[in-house]
């Protein structure tokens, strides 16, 4: 699963654009590691990286890893999700990781957190999505 999601030609803008690297799966434990960068363009006046910015980066590595928890059968928009700041993030690299807690009939729920090069958490996450089987919207 990860040789594939590496090599996919199908990524959607909005990954390349935070610079999202799936670098581990456990298929099993439905666990999933990212790393990120976090560019210049993302940061606030301070030079922290912007909130939204760690909130996408969220969204994207939950999505991607309920995704890959259904074999990459099903997409899985979020519905809604809770985002608690620890400290902030700067431009470079970051690390994120995702896993499912709960797939049910319609709902997956799901945590995720951001890390600093240091290691130290940046942000956790939770969230709800509906899974649902690949088509065009």
């Amino acid at each position: 699963m990860l040789a594939r999601f590496q090599n996919s030609k199908k990524r959607p803008p909005c990954t390349d654009t935070l610079g999202m690297q799936l670098i581990a799966v456990d298929q099993a434990a439905m666990v999933t590691r990212f790393a990120f960068e976090a560019r210049p363009e993302f940061a606030n006046p301070t030079g922290a990286i912007q909130g939204g910015f760690i909130c996408a980066m969220l969204d994207e590595a939950m999505s991607t890893a309920a995704i890959i928890a259904s074999n990459v059968t099903m997409n899985a928009p979020t519905l809604e999700m809770k985002v608690s700041f620890l400290r902030p993030l700067f431009v470079g690299k970051a690390t994120g990781e995702a896993r499912i807690l709960k797939w049910g009939k319609s709902t997956c729920f799901i945590e995720g957190e951001i890390y600093n090069p240091e290691g130290e958490l940046v942000a956790k996450a939770s969230a709800t999505q509906a899974p649902k089987p690949f088509k065009r919207f």
